[in-house]
């Protein structure tokens, strides 16, 4: 277990200005020995968190992943979970995700109610997180399983004030996301306008593949940067990202 839980850690760097990286591995797209390398390397270079989750990830496989991932790497591993399934002990800490972005009912406090005894029981530190689905040019796997439509990519305001609405409700950090393969990653406008609208800790996701489109979004106010597609099929990626996130 980190020895700093997981918020405090998101909220000091906030507070203090400092720029993070995530690392989203899915037990459901990778097998262990093509995960070893990118979780190697995020342990040689101190990436911040690892979160693990998808759409479709079950949980055998998911207990087996992040026994592996805890051998290799003592970065705070963060369960990013699809659904009520994708629970297990053997992570540090859970992004209890609320969809406000959409109306699915399921989503904003359905899947919730089903999962809360047993996180009441779990050692895990729980985490209230405002999700944002952002048009990333291309249905997501997130889109489509959810039933719910994406906030357009060129609507700035209405993120602002879901991520306003998320914060007035209690939720401790807010995440913006475009998808897994999204064609653009989030807007830079819109990652603005939502930072001026919260104090919350600001993750930021989704097509995101280059040290350049990180930096921008660190820029326009991201606490911390989550890579998931280009981290697993570039791990050496990574070393360009964390000198990125340090010059910030």
């Amino acid at each position: 277990m980190p020895l700093q839980n997981v918020y405090a850690k998101l909220l000091n760097a906030h507070q203090q200005r400092e720029k993070q990286l995530a690392v989203l591995l899915d037990p459901d797209l990778a097998r262990l020995s093509r995960l070893h390398r990118t979780v190697e390397l995020a342990a040689e270079l101190g990436v911040h968190y690892l979160l693990v989750g998808g759409s479709l990830v079950v949980n055998d496989r998911l207990d087996a992943v992040l026994s592996d991932i805890r051998q290799r790497c003592a970065a705070p591993i963060v369960l990013f979970p699809g659904n009520s399934f994708q629970l297990s002990y053997r992570a540090d800490a859970l992004l209890f995700l609320s969809l406000i972005s959409g109306r699915n009912a399921d989503l904003l406090i359905g899947q919730h109610v089903i999962a809360a005894p047993f996180l009441r029981r779990s050692p895990l530190e729980i985490i209230p997180t405002g999700y944002l689905l952002i048009d990333g040019g291309v249905v997501s796997s997130v889109q489509y399983m959810s039933n719910t439509l994406p906030i357009p990519a060129n609507k700035p305001d209405i993120a602002a004030c879901t991520a306003m609405a998320g914060e007035m409700l209690g939720l401790k950090t807010i995440y913006l996301d475009a998808g897994s393969g999204a064609h653009r990653p989030v807007p830079e406008e819109m990652i603005a306008a939502v930072r001026t609208a919260v104090e919350a800790p600001l993750w930021v996701g989704g097509g995101i593949r280059t040290p350049e489109q990180a930096a921008a979004r660190w820029r326009a106010g991201a606490d911390v940067v989550v890579v998931g597609t280009a981290a697993e099929q570039q791990p050496e990626c990574l070393r360009e990202l964390m000198a990125e996130a340090k010059n910030q």
